[in-house]
């Protein structure tokens, strides 16, 4: 019950509504704020993959939880993604590159 509640919820919210306003919010929005926004995100890329019904609802919002806690502390300690991509483009090269020899 509670599953196909969330789903209602769920497209509701992404069909019916423009998301952007709740995934996108200015960089002087509250921690609370944003972390919302993130967990919106988050679950609407996941339920457009797919993904977001392959495990049970608790260890889904944990992983919720955790993907945006992350990125939220790595833009509180001014470390934005593309840095953090790039960064692991960087190292799986030299990693290439040394199992090469």
């Amino acid at each position: 019950m509670k599953k196909n509640l969330f789903c209602a919820a769920l497209l509701l919210l992404t069909g019916c509504t423009d998301t952007s306003r709740y995934t996108s919010v200015d960089a002087n929005a509250s921690v609370k704020t944003r972390m919302r926004a993130c967990l919106v995100s988050e679950a609407t890329a996941k339920f457009q993959a797919g993904t977001l019904f392959t495990q049970g609802l608790s260890a889904t919002s944990d992983e919720l939880v955790n993907i945006c806690l992350r990125k939220l502390a790595l833009q509180s300690a001014g470390i934005s993604e593309e840095s953090q991509s790039t960064a692991q483009s960087i190292i799986q090269n030299l990693r290439n590159f040394g199992s090469v020899n």
